[in-house]
């Protein structure tokens, strides 16, 4: 049997959509083959299983989202951003961010994750990778102890993006959230190598 080798991305972005769209209960071979516009052999000889599937879809999506903000990121990187600059450039980015099928999948497959043990590797990678960048950004911006403060940073975004998916409202302020948290992890920096 040949397999096109363009199936397994048709296969992963017909996931995605479908549990983006309907949730991972509507995630059947059937309405991935109809999407993707596969033969149902083809899902499972690059996807044993549903997991294995869903590890792959998230871990996917994360690397592209990954790159494409890495290349954001590098365009910046000699501009000599400010703090305000950098918030406010995150906040432009997140809110340009349409809640598109595939832009609602994560938030699904981290739930997921919780539920599936199987999915909390493929999970906590992705949550590095956003740790990762966010290093490399805030350690471009200066920040002392950068790695102290990557994770609620990092939280905060995920959460006010989950916020905004929920209320369907794009009024919050994550440049002023953003700027908020980092004045304070430079005080605390400072206050302790005053202290030490």
């Amino acid at each position: 049997m040949s397999v096109s080798t363009g199936a397994r991305e048709k296969i992963l972005a017909a996931a995605l959509h479908i549990v983006g769209t309907d949730g991972i209960p509507a995630l059947t071979n059937r309405a991935i083959a109809a999407r993707a516009q596969v033969s149902l052999g083809s899902i499972t000889y690059h996807f044993p299983s549903q997991s294995d599937l869903l590890r792959s879809a998230l871990t996917g999506f994360v690397e592209e989202e990954t790159r494409r903000l890495t290349e954001v990121t590098e365009q910046y990187r000699d501009k000599g951003l400010t703090f305000e600059d950098a918030a406010e450039l995150t906040e432009r980015i997140v809110k340009d961010l349409a809640f598109s099928a595939e832009r609602i999948a994560p938030f699904e497959l981290f739930i997921e994750a919780g539920r599936d043990h199987a999915l909390r590797d493929s999970a906590a990678d992705c949550f590095a990778a956003y740790d990762q960048l966010t290093l490399t950004i805030l350690t471009t911006l200066g920040v002392p102890d950068a790695e102290s403060v990557v994770q609620t940073v990092v939280a905060v975004i995920a959460g006010m993006q989950l916020r905004r998916l929920a209320t369907g409202s794009a009024d919050q302020d994550i440049a002023a959230a953003l700027l908020l948290l980092l004045r304070g992890a430079i005080a605390a920096a400072l206050d302790s190598k005053v202290n030490s």
